[in-house]
C-alpha cells in the first residue's frame, strides 16, 4: 500500500455484503446477518462469512479505518481486518457483546482467541483503528472522535508473510446492520511501541 486514502474500489470483498453504497466520502455497508469470523476455540464452530474489504497490507506500513460504531445487537462489529490465509488472520475493531461496545481483537493461528475492553462511551461515535506492521509483530490502536490513540494489542505476526488488510463488519445475530465507514487509509507503520 502506498501512503494515503484508499478508494472504496481498490479493494476486494472477501464475502459480498448485502450491500455496499457511496455516500459522499463514506461507504455504508450492510452486513448478512449470521456473517462472522471466529474459528474453533470454546464455541466448537469455524464461521468464515466475514465482509473485509482488503488491499495489499506490507511491512513497514499501517492500515487505519475510520467509522461510526452505531450497534445495538450481541456481536454487532466493524474495524480492521488483516488475512494472511483462511487459518491466520486478525480482525480488531468495536464489538457489541453483553450489552456494550468492547474495543478488542481476535487473533486466530489455526484457532481464534479473544480480547476485549468495555468502552461504553464509544456508542455511536466516530471509531478509528489503526494495524501497524512492523518487525515480527502487529500492534493494534484504537481511538475515539479524534482523541489519542490507546493500545489494544500486540500480535506476533511474521515479517514475511503476504497479507492483505481492511475495512470490516460483521453480523453474527442478526440483519439489518449497516456501519458508515468514514475513511480507509495507509501510513508509514508507528516508530514506536512506547
Amino acid at each position: 500500500m502506498s501512503a494515503g486514502s484508499i478508494a472504496w474500489t481498490q479493494g476486494r470483498w472477501t464475502h459480498e455484503p448485502i450491500a455496499a453504497v457511496e455516500d459522499g466520502a463514506d461507504l455504508v455497508v450492510t452486513a448478512a446477518e449470521g456473517s462472522d469470523a471466529w474459528r474453533i476455540t470454546s464455541y466448537g464452530f469455524v464461521h468464515a462469512s466475514e465482509h473485509a474489504l482488503l488491499a495489499p497490507f506490507t511491512q513497514d506500513t499501517a492500515v487505519e479505518v475510520e467509522f461510526t460504531a452505531a450497534f445495538s445487537q450481541q456481536f454487532d462489529q466493524a474495524g480492521v481486518f488483516v488475512r494472511i490465509d483462511d487459518e491466520h488472520w486478525v480482525k480488531a475493531g468495536v464489538e457489541y457483546a453483553d450489552g456494550q461496545p468492547q474495543v478488542g481483537a481476535v487473533v486466530t493461528d489455526g484457532r481464534s482467541d479473544w480480547s476485549v475492553a468495555p468502552v461504553p462511551e464509544w456508542l455511536d461515535r466516530r471509531v478509528l483503528v489503526r494495524v501497524s506492521r512492523s518487525g515480527d509483530a502487529l500492534t493494534v490502536r484504537a481511538a475515539v472522535d479524534g482523541g489519542e490513540l490507546r493500545l489494544v494489542r500486540v500480535v506476533p505476526f511474521p515479517p514475511e508473510a503476504r497479507a492483505e488488510a481492511g475495512p470490516l463488519i460483521c453480523a453474527p445475530t442478526r440483519p439489518g446492520l449497516a456501519v458508515r465507514f468514514h475513511a480507509w487509509r495507509t501510513t508509514a507503520a508507528d516508530a514506536a511501541l512506547h
